[in-house]
């Protein structure tokens, strides 16, 4: 199960999920205290800005960091949950969230796993630059940002409701 939630909700979900693998994307500089029970290499510091552009003095995602959310999510070998977060856990962990689903689920439809986090979460608006990156390395021909275009618009908030991503 992937879980997705926001920094402030980062350690309660990991306490309410069990899980033993976290996936941070945050500005460069915020503190995030590692959750109880999450080894250190178990955990993915991502150190990225929400932006889809290159902006003086800002990180953009980069190809080099969507490799590094792919390899660790081929690693996690799925006994126990993900979570995933992002400072208001709306654009970059629902982003990596569906390439993790993306990924761990290379025979389904981009569209059905985008409509499922549509369904988990009415908030979510994942990062265009992440899901366009994560859709080249893939493989997916342009289908991954075609089916995050269709899910669109989303609810405007200023930090997500913790939700899980489940694919039947």
């Amino acid at each position: 199960m992937i879980h997705v939630c926001s920094l402030d909700r980062l350690a309660e979900t990991v306490a309410a999920t069990g899980a033993r693998r976290v996936v941070t994307l945050i500005d460069i500089g915020t503190p995030v205290t590692r959750p109880g029970g999450i080894a250190v290499e178990h955990h993915l510091h991502l150190e990225i800005h929400d932006i889809c552009l290159p902006l003086d003095g800002y990180i953009h995602p980069q190809e080099e960091h969507v490799a590094r959310l792919i390899d660790f999510v081929r690693d996690w070998d799925q006994t126990a949950p993900l979570v995933v977060h992002c400072y208001a856990g709306i654009s970059r962990s629902t982003a990596a969230a569906f390439t993790a689903a993306c990924t761990i689920h290379p025979d389904r439809d981009e569209l059905a796993i985008a409509r499922a986090l549509r369904t988990a979460s009415p908030t979510a608006c994942p990062n265009r630059l992440i899901v366009s990156l994560a859709d080249r390395l893939l493989g997916r021909d342009g289908r991954m940002i075609a089916a995050v275009e269709a899910i669109a618009p989303h609810e405007p908030c200023l930090s997500a409701v913790p939700f899980c991503l489940t694919l039947e």
